[in-house]
């Protein structure tokens, strides 16, 4: 994996064969920070990232500038190599080893962007769970976005939140916004 932009732009990294990850692709990763960069002054950003395995997606907020992130994982190896990667590159990511649904369902913390890459086996409704807690907690900053990456198999569309899709080959990024209270009204009156 690399770094696609930033101040570490093109650094690679490896991580251990024993995490049980599969990072988000160059390409994918690459085409959905295109669509950031035109959505985001990354510099002024908080983001949260759900599922963060080696941290691929922190680090590229970090490269860009963004000062507020946090990686959640339930895997201690994972938050491990986040720390050691974090701390050889010089890049402030606060980590946090526990359940995604527990700190959803627990957490303080609103975000301008949460980025979720749960595993692609999980059943839909633990996709939309993400969704449900995400808006029902109120986890999303004013104009703030939830982007969960999913495979090709896997619609999200049903969510009332769910704005559009960005597909790259087998990976999907599925974007969620707030909705007004206007839509909310016309939503329960059709």
């Amino acid at each position: 994996m690399r770094i696609i932009s930033g101040k570490l732009k093109g650094r690679r990294l490896r991580a251990p064969k024993n995490l049980p990850v599969r990072p988000t692709t160059d390409m994918a990763k690459e085409g959905l920070f295109n669509i950031l960069n035109n959505l985001y002054y990354f510099d002024s950003i908080s983001v949260i990232d759900l599922f963060s395995g080696t941290g691929n997606i922190s680090y590229e907020f970090a490269s860009r500038g963004s000062k507020s992130i946090y990686a959640i994982d339930a895997n201690s190896n994972c938050i491990k190599y986040i720390n050691n990667t974090s701390k050889e590159l010089e890049l402030d990511i606060n980590s946090y080893k526990t359940d995604v649904y527990k700190f959803l369902d627990t957490t303080s913390l609103k975000s301008d962007l949460i980025f979720a890459d749960p595993p692609y086996d999980f059943d839909v409704e633990k996709f939309l769970e993400i969704a449900d807690t995400t808006f029902e907690r109120n986890l999303l900053k004013e104009e703030g976005v939830l982007i969960i990456e999913h495979s090709k198999y896997t619609d999200l569309s049903t969510h009332k939140n769910h704005s559009y899709d960005k597909r790259y080959g087998g990976n999907v990024f599925s974007f969620f916004e707030k909705t007004s209270d206007e839509e909310v009204e016309k939503e329960v009156l059709t």
